[in-house]
């Protein structure tokens, strides 16, 4: 059995990004992770900072100017917070913390609960990948993902979900609307705890048959560990 999810940034090579003409991203570049949006490049312009030098070999000097800019207490390390303070959805409400904690903690290599300018420079990596990919599920070009984009998105990604669970996941996760949608900060949290919970399943179903037995101390233990 073929599980999904493994083009999912981070999880291998990253998804092919196609051309994404107008509506809310425009029709250059998407914009970058953080609030408004200064032009030119992935990210825009360099930023200064609040203490200058050059960028530490191998970090991309976009990436190090906006570390420079993200380190508000000048610490040399990015924390949940100051994460959250810089991270913005096309509505431009801020990610949540789940999201950000969540992401802290897959490029933290110190286990210390912050990340330094080379975990850093790979975070707006991966984020530049899922906001690409985010769009491309976007069909509308509306900013958010609606029930049935995310409908298809999981149909794309090879996840065979129903339409009652996605309707679980966006009652859990979607903005309160008369029309709820998932915002890009959401959608990044969805995928990621999906692909690691089936990442689990997968550890048991030895025979890849696509159903596993477990007691309720297995299962419990399977979902705490993969669990912010």
């Amino acid at each position: 059995m073929a599980y999904p999810g493994q083009g999912f940034p981070g999880a291998g090579q990253p998804p092919p990004v196609g051309p994404y003409p107008g509506g809310p991203y425009g029709g250059g570049p998407p914009p970058g992770p953080y609030g408004q949006p200064p032009p030119g490049g992935p990210y825009g312009g360099p930023q200064p900072g609040p203490y200058g030098g050059a960028a530490p070999g191998g970090v991309d000097p976009e990436a190090f100017s906006w570390f420079q800019t993200v380190d508000t207490d000048r610490s040399g390390f990015i924390s949940v917070k100051e994460l959250k303070q810089a991270l913005v959805n096309n509505n431009w409400s801020s990610f949540n913390d789940e999201t950000c904690l969540l992401m802290i903690n897959m490029f933290d290599k110190t286990r210390s609960g912050r990340i330094d300018v080379y975990g850093f420079s790979a975070l707006l990596r991966f984020i530049q990948q899922w906001r690409s990919l985010f769009q491309q599920y976007d069909r509308d070009q509306s900013g958010s993902i609606s029930f049935s984009e995310l409908q298809q998105a999981f149909s794309q990604m090879g996840y065979n979900l129903s339409p009652q669970f996605s309707q679980l996941l966006l009652a859990r996760y979607a903005q309160r609307s008369p029309n709820p949608s998932i915002q890009l900060d959401r959608f990044i949290h969805i995928c990621m705890q999906l692909q690691s919970l089936t990442d689990a399943f997968r550890e048991k179903d030895t025979a890849l048959v696509g159903n596993v037995r477990l007691s309720y101390e297995d299962f419990l233990a399977m979902v705490v560990t993969r669990m912010l």
